[in-house]
């Protein structure tokens, strides 16, 4: 890509090397000046060629450094993020604990679930989302299986059972769901 300001300067290097060669010419003998001419221009398109790559080099650098800028902000928060989902899990279990028979504890559930929608609302706005696993097929970049599930009801490698809820932080993955995956019931004849 040749660049608009060097070719004013290409052209008066030449009209230079051409003024020296046409000198020397008469001084030297013409054989002598061709060399150096042509050594000259070789030299140039050398020169030319590695400004061309330094250029593509450091825009290069540029993107990269840009980009890992960009990382850096927008996964800030992993660590944090990471050391807070357990108390969110432990509030779930809450809940699944309490059930709902029971009159008294009402207001204590009620307070445990809001709790647990302003977190996940809280979570939501640095990027947070929950891997949706129950039903789907069980993924190994997505889940970690736990165990296996005999079951007709499903086909085999998908996922029966979450037993802890996975994370993503911007499309990266957080935590790994942990769940239980089915398999083809054995049928044997007695």
């Amino acid at each position: 890509m040749p660049d608009k300001k060097k070719e004013p300067m290409e052209k008066a290097e030449e009209a230079k090397v051409e003024a020296v060669a046409e000198s020397g010419a008469e001084q030297n003998g013409t054989s002598d000046v061709n060399a150096a001419v042509a050594t000259a221009k070789e030299e140039a398109a050398k020169n030319y060629d590695l400004y061309v790559r330094a250029r593509a080099d450091l825009e290069n650098y540029r993107k990269r450094a840009q980009k890992e800028k960009e990382d850096l902000a927008r996964f800030a928060n992993e660590n944090l993020i990471r050391e807070v989902l357990p108390v969110l899990d432990n509030l779930e279990r809450a809940l699944d604990h309490a059930g709902s028979d029971d009159a008294d504890m009402k207001g204590l559930r009620e307070g445990v679930q809001m709790t647990v929608s302003q977190f996940q609302k809280a979570l939501e706005k640095f990027g947070v989302s929950a891997l949706v696993s129950v039903g789907k097929p069980f993924d190994p970049a997505h889940h970690e299986a736990m165990g296996q599930m005999e079951t007709t009801e499903q086909p085999s490698n998908m996922v029966a059972k979450e037993l802890q809820r996975g994370y993503l932080l911007h499309d990266r993955l957080l935590r790994p769901a942990l769940v239980m995956v089915t398999k083809a019931v054995d049928k044997k004849e007695d």
